[in-house]
């Protein structure tokens, strides 16, 4: 089905579509993107997090895993993956009022645009370059009518919306980047996407280092945090990258009890340890990690 022929099921825009605050209308994150040549493996890692396989691409080596209102793509496409084993964070889709209007607005203010290329029966999703290879994606199907309604089909027998484990939800990305790149990584997010540097003395979590910064939401002001972290001083620049999900829960301790029932193992060192602030997986298949931040939501 084409982009065209679905234009008139898209949400109804709202009255006003930016403002100062929210100027491409941010609505949270729609999916987290990895791609890898090991599907099952990571799938393992995720479901041992809560997450459920509820779907599957319609023509792409492609698996939706979901718990509450997250969504994580599993992208085994070898035109994607490069050959690589190792999972690597390769999107993130922000949810928007208008998906066209986000991507011109970006471009416009100097974002680089990603060439889409959609088959038959695929949406195309406008796409920006983020951070080394990744890309953002601007999402405007999510409520009543959704992309993978399109894109992917139902696993038979499956709870398409299985409940989130101890509350877990979408807090934030960590992203490392180069030493002395803080303020060119803060300017992209606030120019391109309206993002909101946070003071210093604010905190999150039991990893506080680098800048913060806040995505604003159309529906409750308080948007998702995106943790920006240079190497320390002796250390050797790292790729820059996205590196870690942050996931919010109401109850640190209770969640890291639940997740220790799947078989998830935490960092527990004199330095870093779980605690009622926050908690922080061990590394998975190389590169996997996840954070847990004390978050009511």
């Amino acid at each position: 089905m084409s982009d065209l022929l679905l234009k008139q099921q898209r949400e109804p825009l709202q009255a006003s579509f930016s403002d100062a605050s929210n100027p491409i209308g941010l609505d949270g994150v729609e999916f987290i993107e990895y791609t890898t040549d090991k599907p099952q493996a990571l799938g393992q890692v995720l479901e041992m997090m809560g997450f459920k396989p509820v779907a599957r691409h319609r023509s792409r080596e492609v698996t939706l895993y979901r718990q509450g209102e997250m969504n994580v793509v599993v992208n085994a496409h070898p035109a994607d993956t490069h050959g690589e084993s190792q999972p690597t964070m390769s999107a993130i889709a922000l949810r928007v009022r208008d998906a066209r209007s986000a991507f011109a607005y970006a471009i416009e203010r100097g974002a680089w645009a990603v060439p889409t290329s959609s088959e038959v029966m695929e949406l195309n999703i406008p796409a920006i370059h983020g951070v080394g290879d990744s890309h953002i994606y601007f999402v405007d199907r999510y409520n009543e009518f959704s992309i993978y309604d399109v894109d992917f089909v139902p696993i038979p027998g499956v709870d398409a919306h299985p409940a989130a484990t101890a509350g877990i939800h979408f807090f934030g990305t960590v992203q490392y980047i180069g030493s002395e790149r803080s303020f060119d990584w803060v300017e992209f997010y606030e120019s391109l996407l309206g993002f909101k540097l946070v003071p210093d003395e604010e905190r999150f979590g039991i990893m506080p280092k680098g800048k913060l910064l806040n995505a604003p939401s159309v529906k409750t002001g308080q948007g998702f945090m995106w943790q920006l972290v240079e190497p320390d001083v002796m250390e050797i620049d790292l790729d820059e990258k996205l590196q870690r999900i942050g996931l919010g829960v109401p109850d640190v301790m209770a969640a890291v009890k639940a997740l220790r029932s799947l078989g998830v193992e935490f960092v527990e060192s004199n330095e870093v340890h779980a605690e009622a602030r926050g908690a922080i997986t061990k590394t998975y298949l190389g590169s996997v990690m996840f954070e847990l931040v004390q978050s009511t939501k």
